[in-house]
This record gives structure tokens, sequence and C-alpha cells, in this order.
């Protein structure tokens, strides 16, 4: 096949598959200049939009095409970017030598989890997965009842459970790392159900509701190719001789013995974030950053990225990412923006508000949200310990549940109010989606003062860039502490940390951020267990 880039058509032309693919196809023998008869078939690489000019948006794609002339075409058309179209399958490694004397264990189910459990269990090596929460349809149900009546449980939330805390989010694909694996694992969601549109789009997702039932399909196929999983199992303590990882406790009580384990414990793991220090795994505290969710009516943002086009079949409910360097030093910026979505209740903890994202798989609620984050570093954190950070956290997690009434409705103000710095007493026009409740309050009394002056400055600078960005009637809900973890767990090359047998992977670890970096860390993990160690059971 050949790769044919910088193909344009006009909204209305992908409004439908049929539309778009008769559309494609015209486009295609329009730039090579050939018969109907020679253009074979042809799939979409990448689909992305070009709003920049609102009264003549369009979208640019990249396709495949088998044609009856490659050679010809490709020598032709070699200044326009035509070329032969790369192989982008997964290639697997080759396995080692070293015996196994246990099942290698995989704890948490997270996308490094589960894509780490994947790639094992395909390759033969019956994987013993242990997540501490529920499986996702028990975990719903424990979410659906925290968030209508404030009942947490600790551990079942929107933190843990099955598929990690991407599973109440709007199920973003995109990242900013360029690694091949990224395409298996998109292959991987659609083949577990997610749609095929997430191999092209740029700027993919799958939505919570999909998702769910996604995370449920990878955990049969990780069982049927040989491994196994194990709900409301938390490693409670690791068992460590001569530096060298022998077993495991689950649940306070239950021995496990095992030689390789994998760590994909999430970023709010804050209790085995202890226990690991306690037992010399070493760690460092990491930069992360604190903020809010800011709530606006979609429509406000469609018009602000479309403009008249607003609204028009095929673009969807509109994105934004926006940025701000502060000259006190300090950076803002908008943080897994959830078009159509919902602000969701996100604590893991007792006596702690947290908020995050959410939207469906067609985003088409009637607010849109993002987070809006201020930057921190160590130095903030008050102390050099490695888990500062995880203080830090705790301390404004608690003034906001404080703040919010001490019943997990989380602490909000108007944006007018904010800028004004004055409390807010009534609602305006946008209507709020967090659940349980909101109390109208102050939010400097629930975040640091830089962060505060910091988000000032950047709501007013933001609203430059989309206009009614910092209208007075958005609403701004607090606080969202976890944007990425507050600590790594050091590791090597080998993706080894100083204890023996011992791999931290994965976001909670410090060396991901989002679905598919954690997913690609999590197979590149297991990819390091392959090559040393040889298979338990024949590979499938």
């Amino acid at each position: 096949m050949i790769r044919i880039p910088n193909l344009k058509l006009e909204i209305q032309q992908a409004k439908n598959n049929g539309a778009e693919k008769e559309a494609l196809r015209g486009a295609i023998l329009s730039k090579l200049k050939i018969n109907p008869k020679d253009l074979i078939t042809f799939k979409i690489f990448k689909k992305s939009i070009d709003a920049r000019k609102k009264s003549a948006i369009v979208y640019i794609y990249t396709v495949d095409a088998r044609l009856k002339n490659e050679v010809a075409v490709l020598k032709k058309g070699s200044k326009s970017g035509i070329i032969p179209s790369p192989d982008l399958s997964y290639q697997p490694v080759s396995p080692g030598n070293v015996l196994l004397n246990h099942r290698p264990v995989i704890i948490g189910m997270g996308p490094a989890g589960l894509f780490a459990g994947l790639i094992l269990s395909r390759s033969g090596y019956a994987p013993i997965i242990l997540e501490r929460g529920d499986d996702v349809d028990h975990r719903s149900i424990k979410i659906d009842t925290f968030w209508q009546t404030g009942a947490l449980d600790p551990e079942s939330n929107v933190q843990f459970g099955e598929g990690g805390a991407g599973t109440f989010s709007d199920g973003k694909l995109t990242t900013l790392i360029n690694d091949p694996r990224c395409r298996s694992i998109l292959e991987a969601f659609i083949a577990a159900g997610a749609p095929e549109e997430i191999l092209y789009l740029s700027k993919p997702h799958i939505g919570t509701d999909l998702l769910r039932e996604t995370v449920k399909t990878l955990r049969q196929t990780i069982i049927d190719n040989g491994g196994e999983v194990r709900f409301r199992s938390q490693v409670t303590d690791f068992l460590i001789e001569n530096g060298r990882l022998t077993g495991l406790i689950i649940n306070d009580h239950n021995q496990l013995d095992c030689q390789v384990a994998l760590m994909g414990i999430g970023h709010s793991a804050r209790d085995t974030f202890e226990t690991l220090y306690k037992r010399g795994i070493t760690m460092t505290p990491k930069a992360f950053s604190i903020g809010v969710r800011i709530e606006h009516p979609q429509r406000l943002i469609d018009t602000a990225q479309y403009g008249s086009a607003a609204g028009s079949a095929g673009l969807g409910a509109a994105d934004y990412k926006l940025s701000y360097h502060s000259p006190n030093g300090r950076s803002a910026y908008t943080f897994c923006m959830c078009p159509g979505g919902y602000v969701v209740a996100a604590a893991s903890e007792p006596n702690s508000v947290v908020t995050n994202g959410m939207s469906e798989h067609r985003r088409d609620g009637q607010n849109a949200n993002a987070a809006l984050l201020v930057g921190v570093q160590p130095e903030d954190f008050g102390d050099d310990h490695p888990l500062a950070g995880v203080a830090f956290q705790r301390h404004w997690e608690g003034r906001a549940f404080a703040l919010g009434g001490q019943n997990y409705h989380a602490p909000a103000q108007l944006v007018g109010d904010f800028l004004a710095d004055r409390p807010s007493s009534q609602w305006a026009q946008v209507k709020p989606t967090y659940t349980p409740g909101l109390k109208l309050t102050q939010l400097k009394d629930c975040l640091p003062d830089y962060v505060v002056a910091t988000l000032k400055e950047a709501l007013i600078h933001f609203d430059k860039k989309i206009t009614g960005f910092a209208m007075a009637d958005s609403i701004m809900t607090g606080v969202e502490t976890r944007s990425s973890s507050p600590v790594r767990i050091n590791r090597n090359e080998n993706h080894l940390s100083n204890i023996s047998g011992l791999y931290p992977m994965g976001e909670g670890a410090g060396y991901a951020g989002g679905i598919m970096s954690s997913a690609v860390d999590g197979v590149k993990t297991a990819e390091q267990i392959i090559q040393v160690y040889a298979q338990l059971t024949p590979k499938k």
C-alpha cells in the first residue's frame, strides 16, 4: 500500500461514513490522477480538523491505499509526500531463559497493569493481576452510590478498581509520546469493542460509557490466554530478603510467593507508597499540579472554536488546550478537557474532596469542563521527604472537604466572583454537574495563594484565546490535585527498582501521564520480563 497525505474534505462531506468514504475516494483519484479501476481499496490512517479559518473548516486526511500500479504512483508522487505505507505491526521481543519459580504478579489493573497483563498472558507467562478495588460493574455501583449519597468506599472509587482512574474520565487516547507500541494498544482497544475511529482520529477518545465495557473484554482476553485476575486484593506488604522480592502480603493476612512483581499501582495509592518507603524502595518527590475544574456551556466553546459552523453535522463538541506562563514564574494550563462532560467527585480517602472530569462517547452533555491547573514543585511541599507531595495533596483536599461542608460536597465559585475576590452566593446561567453537591464559597480558602494569583492571570489570558472563557457565570469547583503522581519510584533502564524483582511502571510510579502512555509503559515493562525469563506455558 502507499500513504497519501493532505487530502481535504469539507465538514459536510464527512457528516457520515458513507459520504466520507465516497468523498475520500474522489479526492484520492483526483490527487493521484488515476482511473477509478486502478484504486483497489483504501483506509484512513489519520484524520484531523483544521479550524483556523472559521469560514472554511475542513478535515485533513492521510490515507493508505492499494493501487494496481503503486511503483509508478510512488515515483510520480514523491514530491507531494506520497510514500510506501510503513509496517506498524507490534514487534514482540524474544523470551529469555531464566526460570520463574512463581507466576509473575501485576499489582494494579489500570492501563499499565491491563496491558502488561495482556502482553504477558499472550506470551505464555500466565500472570496474576491483583486489583485492590472491584470489577468495573461493582465499582460503578459503588461510585454511583458515592455520587448520590456521599458514602465513599476507599477501596472502590474513581481512583481504584478495574481499569484504573481513566475508566471514569473522557477516555482520552491522545499522548505526546511517539512510540510504535501505541498503534497496537489502539488495535487492542478496538478488538475489545472500542470504535474503529480511535485508530485514525488525531484526538481519539473512547468515553467512560464504552470504556467500562472495553476493560471487561480486555480482562476476559487475559484470562482466556492463561492469566488470572483477583479483585479486592490489596497488596499491603512486600516480603524482601537480601534485596530481593520473595513475596507479597495481600489484605494484611494472605501470603503470595513471587519473585517478579510489576507495580502499576496508580497515582493515588498513597498507603502503598508509604509501605514501599518503609521497605526501603527508593523514591523521590515529583512535581505535579493543583487547581480546579472549570465549567462552561459547551455551546460557548463550540462557537469560539468553530464560529458559525458550530453544531454542524460531522463536527461534534469542540475542545481546547491552553497554557499560560506568568511573570511570577508559575505556569497554568488546562488539562483533561471533557467536551459535553461532567465534573465528578474523585476522592479515594475519607474526609477529602477531589474533582475530576468525565465524558461519555457522544460528548452530548450541556457543559464543557477542564482542569485548570498550576504547576507545583517539590520545593513547594515544605519538606524534603519523598512523600511530602502526598502530604501537600492531603492538606488541600482536606481544606476543600471542610470548606464544602464535611459531607463530600465540593466548594465552588463563579469565575466573576473569583476574579473580584468575593464569595459567590447564587448560581447563574451555567448549571453545575458535580454530585453529591456543591457549596458556594471562596476557593482561595482551599488553594495556595500563588495558585490563586496565577489562576486569575491565566483566566484573563485564556479569555483572549477563547472568547468567554472568563465569563462571569462559569463555575470553578475545587480541588483538583491528582493530575499526576506526587512521587517517582526510582528504576533503572530495565525498569527495575533497587529491589530485585520489583518493577515500578505507569503513572503511579511517575513514568507516564494518561491512558496511552501508561499502557505503553506497561507493555515495555512486560517486555523487560519476557526478555529475561522463560515462558511458563506454551505461547498462544
